[in-house]
């Protein structure tokens, strides 16, 4: 069913507060996790890895699944569809990735602070590069997302060329939206690897 002009306006904005909401979130994890790394005082240093759960927990995770929910919300509810537009399902894999990253994840915050509250560990063992590493990678997951959602790429999936009663032949496409796919694509199998890698029992080194 196609919104109404008021319904997708307000769709819009609650997408795009969302996902902003959840780049910012990312962006202020990346300094934490820059300070943890950094930082010379073991006050601020454990304080950092203490807070990261609960912040995931109220603001990060929220956000992450606003954007996905409100993502195909606004999808089914457009002309757009959900899997008619190869940019959509692009932009659709990479928030769902990066969202079911993030809960996988949320074990590993809860191990993080366990150590930080240990006065046993020393502050030198208590940083840890691996939330700096993961916030890098989906941060540049949802800019790739975000891009796709500006320049909306041309390129219809077979399913939505039967919709239109288009051939099924391939289609040429720019060497931009090319780039673009390509990029696309190589952010979702990194993230299906880190899927796979933190399935099979993957945990960041024990301190």
């Amino acid at each position: 069913m196609i919104m109404t002009p008021g319904v997708r306006r307000f769709a819009l904005t609650t997408h795009v507060t969302a996902s902003v909401g959840w780049l910012g979130a990312v962006v202020v994890f990346l300094a934490h996790a820059a300070i943890g790394l950094t930082n010379q005082n073991p006050q601020i240093v454990r304080g950092v890895y203490l807070v990261m759960e609960p912040a995931a927990w109220v603001a990060l995770l929220p956000l992450a699944v606003a954007a996905l929910l409100t993502g195909v919300v606004q999808s089914l509810g457009t002309t757009w569809g959900l899997f008619r537009h190869y940019w959509v399902v692009c932009k659709l894999l990479i928030t769902a990735g990066a969202t079911a990253i993030l809960l996988i994840y949320m074990e590993t915050f809860r191990q993080m602070a366990a150590v930080a509250a240990d006065p046993r560990v020393d502050v030198a063992a208590v940083g840890n590069p691996s939330p700096a590493l993961h916030a890098v990678l989906a941060l540049a997951a949802l800019l790739i997302a975000t891009v796709l959602g500006i320049c909306k790429p041309a390129g219809l999936t077979p399913y939505g060329r039967r919709i239109r009663g288009e051939s099924l032949q391939p289609e040429r496409r720019s060497a931009a939206a090319t780039w673009l796919y390509a990029t696309a694509g190589l952010a979702i199998l990194a993230m299906l690897m880190l899927i796979a890698v933190h399935l099979t029992g993957h945990r960041p080194p024990s301190h």
